[in-house]
């Protein structure tokens, strides 16, 4: 297993690849775009597995997917892979202008229709015909060549994990995920729709605010993630299934009248030791060896709380997890090339 981090810039990402971090990912929102981030990614590792965690699938079309990776496959070969969600429903409709219905169906061709472009050979047309994309590209240059860059879908609940045991090459966990959510509910959809293909990779988010001087504000950030993720209803779900109906109401509550420190309250000591590694170094390795038959199977992101938390106390999480790295016997910085 390797441990890694969302990019935390090249000044700790050099101090992380030193200590035995393996993977860097990029995420999207408003003002970070996911390929401009992986471009500085490449350009300032050396090693490190490489890709978006995730990219917006439907603000792209296949092709401008796949010809960015093309482009940084040629700087980073045989570190890339390509994290896609489907993103909420609001943000498609309202952010991107694009069409949000039926986005399990929409996201399993773009898989394939990104495919046909990765995989294509020099002299080879590139066709697919589907519902929701028809490409028939004739590229009358040698650009291309078939490039195996594994395709991972990012996948909450049941029916997208599914899909992505059907159409993708692994899966990406978020950051709520439990031990329970991932034995009872993602691994077995994934299952179902992967079949006899048992070699799925599985990459995953892990909530991690370390502070030795302040470990209470560590973990009050820490709790104020949780509430945010847990003001989308996609998520219903997941807090049926866990129970926890009572807390979040609270803190949809609070966040719907703006009084932030109610919803980090709302989260319960159960919750938070469900979900995150959080306070002391002392505390958080002790929660990541807890969990350590929790953990996606392949890559796991330490990631800082990023709501209402700004730069600079995002890249001290980013080096305190650093301490995080030889808590599991067998991984970490001794197993971080596996």
């Amino acid at each position: 297993m390797r441990f890694g981090m969302p990019w935390p810039g090249p000044d700790v990402a050099r101090e992380a690849e030193e200590a035995g971090v393996s993977a860097f990912c990029a995420a999207e929102f408003a003002d970070h775009d996911a390929y401009i981030t992986l471009a500085e990614i490449v350009a300032n590792t050396e090693r490190a597995l490489v890709g978006p965690a995730i990219a917006y699938a439907f603000s792209r079309t296949p092709y401008a997917h796949a010809t960015a990776l093309r482009q940084l496959h040629a700087r980073a070969p045989g570190r890339m892979f390509l994290g896609l969600g489907s993103a909420a429903f609001r943000v498609n409709r309202d952010w991107l202008g694009v069409p949000a219905e039926r986005p399990v169906a929409r996201i399993a061709e773009t898989v394939v229709a990104v495919r046909a472009w990765l995989h294509a050979e020099n002299g080879e047309k590139i066709h697919h015909s589907g519902e929701f994309y028809s490409i028939d590209a004739d590229v009358r240059a040698p650009v291309l060549g078939r490039l195996d860059i594994p395709v991972l879908l990012a996948a909450f609940n049941s029916r997208m994990a599914t899909t992505a045991g059907r159409v993708a090459d692994g899966v990406i966990g978020h950051g709520l995920f439990t031990r329970s959510w991932w034995n009872d509910v993602v691994r077995p959809a994934v299952g179902r729709g992967a079949g006899e293909n048992t070699r799925f990779l599985e990459h995953g988010w892990l909530i991690t605010a370390i502070d030795d001087a302040a470990p209470e504000r560590a973990i009050a950030d820490a709790r104020r993630m949780i509430a945010f993720y847990l003001t989308v209803r996609t998520y219903d779900p997941f807090v049926a299934h866990h129970g926890w109906e009572g807390p979040v109401e609270r803190l949809r509550a609070a966040f719907r009248t703006g009084d932030t420190d109610s919803m980090a309250k709302a989260v319960t000591d159960e919750m938070l030791a469900e979900i995150a590694l959080c306070g002391t170094t002392a505390e958080a390795r002790a929660a990541l060896t807890a969990r350590a038959d929790a953990l996606p199977h392949d890559v796991g992101y330490f990631a800082p709380p990023t709501y209402l938390v700004g730069r600079k106390r995002r890249a001290a999480y980013a080096r305190s997890s650093l301490a995080l790295l030889g808590a599991l016997p067998g991984r970490g910085a001794e197993a971080a090339g596996n």
